[in-house]
């Protein structure tokens, strides 16, 4: 049934998983439909889900003292997106999480968590893989925003998530990158002057 949730499995495994460990798994997400601007976990709050998007935008961020909005991921079709600081361990979110557009995702609580990781040996493998990889996206991004200059940044991210640059507001993405919108919107002017 959930055939985008099933491909983005085997994807990331690298080969096909049983259908009675798909259809367990099936078994412990259920659908959500959000509207645009809606709260899918918010800072100082305990974030119960993980999110698959099948259909649409939403993107997380936090808030500084002085209540500036930084961006620190992005999902679209096919991502996952949570806090997941406060998922594992059940202290408060250190993240608020926003929906972009109207978004269909498949929610996935603790409890269910641990059922599917413990009933389906694909699956634990599949989230351990899925947040190694992340971890690897993470330091690798720190790396880069700590040694590159910013057009160097959003060259890279341009390369890396070419989906995202239509689909997520330019004054998120400079967010992301750490750099004001109107640095962004040179950067972008300069490297259209240059094709």
């Amino acid at each position: 049934m959930y055939t985008l949730l099933r491909e983005n499995i085997e994807k990331t495994l690298g080969y096909t998983i049983p259908d009675a460990s798909f259809r367990a798994f099936e078994d412990c997400v259920f659908p959500k439909s959000f509207d645009k601007k809606i709260l899918l976990a918010e800072e100082g709050q305990s974030c119960r889900y993980v999110y698959f998007l099948e259909q649409g935008a939403c993107y997380s961020y936090l808030t500084d003292p002085k209540g500036e909005k930084h961006a620190i991921q992005f999902a679209l079709e096919g991502y996952w997106i949570s806090d997941l600081y406060s998922f594992f361990s059940d202290r408060k979110g250190i993240y608020t999480i926003e929906t972009l557009e109207p978004t269909h995702a498949l929610l996935l609580n603790r409890q269910n968590f641990k059922k599917a990781c413990d009933l389906c040996p694909e699956i634990d493998r599949f989230f351990r893989l899925l947040i190694q990889n992340a971890f690897v996206a993470l330091q690798y991004r720190l790396a880069k925003t700590n040694s590159e200059d910013a057009e160097s940044r959003y060259l890279e991210f341009a390369r890396q998530f070419p989906n995202f640059n239509q689909r997520i507001p330019q004054y998120l993405i400079a967010s992301y990158l750490g750099i004001k919108p109107q640095s962004l919107s040179r950067i972008r002017k300069e490297i259209a002057l240059k094709k």
